[in-house]
């Protein structure tokens, strides 16, 4: 079992940043990367970036892509997504997402990962 915990999200207006954090524990060890979606209101949870454990890979859902950085702390457990120049339309609940053993088929799509944090609320202020 795995469990993670994220936290950072919060109310800002358009522009500024955020960093969200995500908190591992429990069979780490057997983790290959950790990926990070978003769900806005009446929408499908959908891929923003994964940050892979062994050369820390990165990928970026194009809509992000120059604004957003994933990182890890492996010491910490703890994978972060830098969020910058947010916008409107960032506005959603973000959620970290992990698998034991190998990669994934498919790392955009949510039904590959068992673990789900709890989420956490980005609203973004136009």
């Amino acid at each position: 079992q795995v469990q993670l915990v994220e936290s950072g999200g919060g109310l800002v207006q358009a522009g500024s940043s955020l960093r969200l954090s995500c908190v591992a524990s429990g069979r780490t060890s057997r983790t290959y990367a950790v990926t990070w979606f978003r769900q806005a209101p009446g929408k499908e949870r959908e891929f923003v970036a994964t940050i892979r454990f062994s050369n820390d890979q990165t990928y970026y859902d194009d809509s992000v892509k120059g604004r957003f950085t994933a990182s890890r702390d492996g010491a910490k457990n703890t994978v972060y997504l830098q969020m910058d120049n947010l916008r409107p339309g960032n506005t959603a609940i973000y959620y970290c997402a992990t698998q034991e053993g190998g990669p994934v088929p498919n790392y955009r799509r949510p039904g590959s990962y068992n673990y789900w944090g709890q989420g956490t609320q980005v609203t973004v202020a136009s």
